[in-house]
Parts: C-alpha cells; structure tokens; sequence
C-alpha cells in the first residue's frame, strides 16, 4: 500500500538486521526498538502513540517468550504485528444496522478528505450486499458539491435525494431531515448524508455538522479522513470528536504516496475504530478495514485473506469448476484465456494485488515497472481474432498473424509471442490440473513438485539399481551413463537459448547467408 510505503520498508529493512542473530541481547533489543520508533516518528504517526508502542513491545521483547524462542527475531517480529494490530483498533468493526429501517450514516469531515466520493463508494458496495441505499445531499455549501454527488450517485447506480441546488443555497439541516422522511416513504433501507465540510474546523462547520446529527439521529457517524494531511489528521479527529462526535473512521487516498503514518494513530487517540479504508478512485475501490491484515501489510507479512476474497467476488465457481475440467482435457482455448483476463480486470489493480503477497515490498521496483496496459494489449490481439482462431491458434499462418497485427494496432512479433505464451502456459496448466510437475522452458522440471508415489514406481521397476541408460547398445549406454552424449548436456539456458549448443560449422554459416541473400 503505497501511504505505507516508507514506513514498511524502514520497518522490513529493521527485522531483516536481527535475522542474523541466533539470540537476541538487551543492546539487540534497545537498537531495534530505536529503529522502530524513528521510522514510526519519520511516518508522522504521533509521538504518544509512539512512546506507548515501543515500550510495550521493549518490554515483551526482554521477556521469557523471546529469550526461549527457537528463533528470537521471528518472535519480534510478531510482537510488533500485535502491537501494531492495538494500535489499528485490535478487532474489525462493521456497520452497525437498524433493528428498524432506515439506517442512518451520517458523513463528516474537512473538504476535500473524500466525503463526497465515499458516499458513492459506499452506495455501490451496499447494493452489492443487497440494500437500496439513498443518497442525500446535504452539503449545500462547496460549489457544485450537490452536482458531484448526483454524478457519482449515477456511476454508482443509486437514488439521490437533492431538492437544493447548493452552492450557498438551501437548508442542510431541513434537508437532511427530509431525507430521511423521503427513504422511509419510498422503502429505502439505508441513508448515506454527505454533509458539508470546511478548508479547516471552525465553530461554524461544527455547530451545522451537530445540527444535522440532533435532527436524524444517526445510527452511524463516519469522520472521512484523508490519509495523507499528516500530523493534523490527529488534531481534526480530536476537533470533531469533542464538536460533533463520531462513531467510526473512513481512511480515503491510501494509494496516495504520503507518509500516512497520522492515520495510524485516529483509532488509538480517539478510541473509535476504523471501519472502512478507501484504496483507489474506482467506485470499487472500497475495503472493510482490518487491523490485523493492515498491519500484515505494512510488515510485508502480504494479505492473502484480502486477495482471496476479492477473487471469490471476481470469479464464478461454476465458471472455474468449468475452467478446470478444460484444462485438465486439453480444451483451454484462447477464448477462455480471454474469459479468465476479463475476470481479473474485475478485481482491480494488478499491482495492487500482486503487493498483497508476502514479501513484495523487497520487489517494490519490479512491481512499479509492470505496466498494466498489457493485459488490454494482449486483449486487443485476443479480440482481433476470429472465433474459429482463438479456438484453434495453430491455424494462425504468416497472413492472418498480419491482419490481427494491424486489427489490434500491435506488431507480428507480439502476436507471436502472445501465442507462444499461450501454448507453454496452456501446457504447464494442463500439467498441474492433471496433478503433474510442470516443465518450464529451459529449467526442466520444478522440483519437490513430481507426482505423489512416482519415485517409488520407478523404484520398483529398475528393482533397486540405480537409474541409468537404457540404451541395447552396450558402448552407447556407457557413454550416457557416464555422461558424455549431448542427450547428458544441459539444452538451455534460462531462456532457452545456448547452454551447450552445438557451434556453427563453416558450412552452416555458409547456408545462413545464402537465406539472407548474402554471398
């Protein structure tokens, strides 16, 4: 997550010193927890919530469940997640509903911290989960602010409730009064207010935001903070928990490239739990915040809970139930291919999921360096294909290689490549489906990955001799067996090229360059 991005690497870059000690000393320790309270001060994570942290973790860390560890610099390294995990608010906490509908959310916060886009956010993933939200809009102060929200209100596919036009005109507190009437006449089970907000607290902002909250009551009181306005992040939560009172917090631009580290500090100085964290400027973009993979992620520990659940909601069972039988009989066809990348698009960022697995961040350039554009090039190559070709791809001679080329506004060469890619992938699928080992190109097989049991069936036919040539003849076997026939010799190299190829004779060059024309 890229708010984090500093604070893990210097955190990672700390643990990764004391793997090299097999006991850790009082002076480990110290230095350790030295290092981890900078990198939290550098994040702009607040200096009470600091002090508290490192002194719980120093004194677990000097006591009997490191010193008895197997492996002490593990053991630390899960004392600072546990830590950390306190400190994100221990346990996740999800919206509170209703016994009786409407369900009141009231949003709060400064202008500009994401209220506004939220709101969609959290209207689209409601009606995912099956409620009808309303969204009111309440904020009749920012220009264009009822505008915005009508326009996320269509992307996200929802109802609006806006009978001002804003821009300094109209009652907020009348409105949103009124909004809650209207969902209750029109059977709306859920009400989202996107309240105004100021450049900065002042008696004004508060007195308006505690108005709306005595007139409808609300059942949730969400304070949407940018994760990326340092230190004050801290000051305006404490402004408006003792101005208007909130009963949970939204983290918004976590994909931002800030320190963020303020953000860590809400739950703990506020004691109010973060409930949701806002990753991208998609509507989907929208995560339920736990503290314990949020924590995970910030160590480089990966979250793997996360990208699961995201798959499930991007992939149909039956589909993959289906997708696994074809590859297990051969029947995987480029149009499936197509099938499995449009599914993925569904789940996001490719970067964003590839950075949810363990041990990523040491990979932080690879992952800045993959272009996410590839996957809608080699969907436009997939596309400018006939029916009967993504079927069958070895019917892809020179001309039709070159109409799907200048179809798809890509070279010959990629397509080439692209089904290339496709037949060992397709291969190396099949393989495993049918529970084999994988062969990759110019490595051989994967090892630790043969099929359970097959070592000992060849034990049993060669009747305890050691492996060896076959060969019926005598001086070609001794040969092999000794290793000294090309069959013995690596073919390769990682790319498939070199490794023990056989030099070109003179005779060879000289048919090389009559192909190209040379004499």
């Amino acid at each position: 997550m890229a708010t984090f991005g500093t604070l893990s690497d210097r955190l990672t870059d700390t643990f990764r010193n004391l793997r090299t000690k097999g006991k850790l000393s009082a002076a480990d320790v110290d230095g350790t927890v030295r290092e981890i309270r900078r990198a939290l001060l550098d994040a702009d994570v607040a200096l009470a919530v600091v002090k508290d942290f490192t002194a719980k973790v120093r004194e677990r860390a000097l006591g009997d469940e490191v010193n008895k560890a197997l492996n002490p610099a593990q053991q630390v390294v899960q004392i600072v997640n546990e830590e950390l995990v306190q400190i994100l608010g221990g346990e996740q906490r999800r919206l509170q509903f209703a016994k009786t509908a409407p369900t009141v959310i009231m949003l709060a916060g400064l202008q500009g911290s994401g209220k506004t886009t939220f709101a969609g956010k959290l209207a689209k993933q409601l009606e995912g989960e099956g409620h009808t939200p309303l969204l009111v809009a309440a904020d009749l102060q920012r220009p264009n602010a009822v505008n915005q929200l009508q326009v996320v209100a269509e992307q996200a596919g929802a109802t609006i409730y806006a009978p001002e036009p804003g821009n300094g005109i109209g009652d907020p507190v009348k409105v949103s009064r009124d909004g809650v009437e209207h969902a209750r006449r029109q059977q709306h089970d859920v009400v989202i207010i996107d309240t105004a907000g100021r450049l900065g607290v002042d008696a004004e902002l508060m007195k308006q935001a505690a108005d709306i909250r005595r007139a409808v009551d609300p059942d949730e009181v969400l304070f949407v903070i940018d994760a990326m306005i340092g230190q004050d992040a801290v000051n305006t939560a404490k402004a408006f928990q003792e101005g208007v009172d909130f009963t949970g917090v939204v983290l918004s631009k976590l994909d931002g490239d800030a320190r963020g580290g303020a953000a860590l500090s809400v739950a703990s100085v506020t004691g109010r739990p973060i409930i949701f964290a806002s990753t991208g400027e998609r509507l989907e973009d929208l995560e339920p915040f736990h503290p314990d993979r949020m924590a995970s992620r910030i160590l480089d520990l990966g979250d793997i809970l996360t990208l699961i659940e995201q798959a499930q909601q991007a992939f149909d069972e039956e589909e993959a139930a289906k997708m696994a039988e074809k590859l297990a009989t051969e029947q995987f066809t480029l149009e499936d291919f197509l099938d499995q990348l449009q599914q993925m698009k569904k789940m996001g960022s490719m970067k964003k999921m590839l950075g949810m697995l363990p041990g990523m961040g040491q990979m932080k350039q690879q992952l800045e360096d993959f272009d996410e554009r590839e996957i809608d090039r080699t969907e436009a190559i997939i596309r400018s294909m006939t029916p009967g070709e993504r079927r069958n791809p070895k019917i892809l001679n020179g001309s039709r290689r070159l109409r799907i080329a200048r179809g798809s506004g890509m070279t010959v060469t990629d397509v080439n490549q692209l089904v290339q890619r496709f037949d060992q992938a397709a291969k190396m699928m099949k393989t495993v489906a049918r529970g084999g080992t994988p062969n990759i190109p110019g490595m051989g097989p994967v090892p630790g990955m043969g099929r359970p049991g097959a070592s000992s069936k060849r034990g049993k036919k060669g009747k305890g001799k050691p492996s060896g040539s076959r060969s019926g003849n005598p001086a070609k076997r001794a040969a092999e067996n000794a290793g000294l026939t090309p069959a013995s010799t690596p073919t390769g190299s990682g790319f498939g090229l070199g490794g023990g190829a056989k030099a070109p004779t003179e005779a060879d060059l000289a048919e090389i360059q009559k192909l190209f024309g040379k004499n």
